[in-house]
């Protein structure tokens, strides 16, 4: 089976949840994350594209991620 091709980078997170206090952290549970901030990314990033549109703009500026972050 292939592997999915990830955005965000596994060592990196699993290094930021053993910063936070989590000394041993699993496979399954890094995954679990990395799937969820993938989601919440996209959705975050269409709902400021959404604002930006509205202010008739293609660029997504700091702005509207913050109403974005806001709204969602």
């Amino acid at each position: 089976m292939a592997k999915k091709r990830r955005i965000f980078a596994w060592s990196p997170l699993r290094a930021l949840m053993k910063k936070s206090g989590a000394r041993i952290v699993s496979r399954e549970a890094v995954e679990q994350l990395l799937y969820y901030l993938e989601d919440r990314s996209k959705k975050l990033t269409v709902m400021a594209l959404k604002f930006a549109k509205h202010s008739k703009r293609k660029k997504i500026t700091k702005g509207d991620m913050g109403l974005a972050i806001e709204y969602l």
